[in-house]
């Protein structure tokens, strides 16, 4: 690997004016210094595209690009088609970084030979967040192609979010993020993976994950029944081309089914069925596969437990207390 090479660290920036700051400060307060920081406005109207300029006069790295709303995904590739770094990582504009995050994924990714680098997380509110991690270094973990794939699809020490790591920019040569779809990070995970020799993790809390209206989990939006989409997809794709992979696939799948389930089961002001008879089927294809893989993780074989009374029981006796994690 270079020595020092030129990272490009992307920006996806829409109507964040109110925490745009503060992540901005900690991208441009890296102890690495070799950076571009591109900051993508995706059409905000709440002065965000004043201030990604601003922000490019005081730091000479940045440089903003404006263009119409079209969503993280077309933002995302909008710095993906301009970048020119050796190595890229991605912030979403209301999370912020460690001051050594990016040094130390880069240390981490150049002393194991990988192709992504991963660190730890921590959720927070507000403008309370402390990261609890000194700079002693944490657990390292390395992962061949095969070994992240399924740990990516059973959910199992690696997520499918483009955020909190490290990537050797050339696994996006001609890979984008599809449009037009929430969990598009999920439906690019397994093409960018393939690309992958190795991936290494860092138990290092080095990225802040900021939760508020806006991106929580624990909320139902029909838009998010793009997981289904998305793993069901896969799961077709897996079956004719790569079934090694076909059973931690639906695993995934089957976590979609629950958590989409319970979600709209919450939901008290919209007509839902059809999409809670899509899930409760897809439960009752796959739960007993999934019970007796020793793979599948224990939160997937409890709701499969808690199925098998009925779907009653699902929804109104354990969803009623049902809130998934970010």
């Amino acid at each position: 690997m270079i020595k020092e090479p030129l990272i490009s660290v992307i920006v996806p920036v829409y109507n964040a004016a109110a925490f745009l700051d503060q992540c901005l400060e900690s991208v441009v307060s890296q102890t690495y210094r070799n950076l571009e920081i591109l900051v993508v406005d995706d059409g905000s109207t709440d002065g965000s595209a004043a201030l990604c300029d601003h922000w490019a006069e005081r730091d000479e790295r940045i440089r903003v690009i404006h263009q119409p709303n079209g969503g993280h995904s077309a933002a995302r590739n909008a710095a993906l088609d301009a970048m020119t770094g050796y190595l890229v990582t991605m912030v979403d504009s209301d999370d912020v970084l460690h001051p050594e995050f990016v040094s130390t994924l880069l240390e981490v990714m150049s002393g194991n030979d990988a192709d992504i680098a991963v660190c730890d997380y921590v959720p927070f509110s507000g403008d309370a967040l402390t990261f609890l991690t000194p700079s002693a270094r944490r657990k390292e973990c390395c992962y061949n192609q095969r070994e992240a794939i399924l740990a990516v699809f059973y959910q199992n020490g690696l997520t499918h979010s483009p955020w909190a790591r490290l990537f050797k920019a050339s696994l996006f040569e001609g890979l984008r993020f599809p449009l037009g779809i929430i969990y598009e990070d999920l439906a690019i995970i397994y093409p960018l993976l393939k690309r992958c020799q190795r991936v290494v993790t860092i138990g290092n809390v080095l990225y802040g994950y900021r939760q508020h209206d806006s991106n929580s989990m624990r909320v139902f939006s029909p838009r998010r029944t793009a997981v289904l989409d998305v793993g069901e997809q896969l799961e077709r794709q897996m079956q004719q081309d790569d079934p090694q992979y076909l059973d931690a696939v639906r695993s995934r799948l089957l976590s979609a089914y629950f958590n989409i389930l319970l979600l709209s089961n919450q939901d008290e002001g919209g007509d839902h069925r059809q999409l809670q008879e899509r899930c409760w089927k897809g439960i009752k294809r796959l739960r007993i596969a999934c019970l007796f893989n020793r793979n599948v993780r224990l939160k997937n074989k409890l709701g499969i437990i808690a199925s098998l009374p009925g779907r009653w029981f699902l929804c109104d006796v354990v969803g009623r207390h049902y809130q998934p994690k970010p």
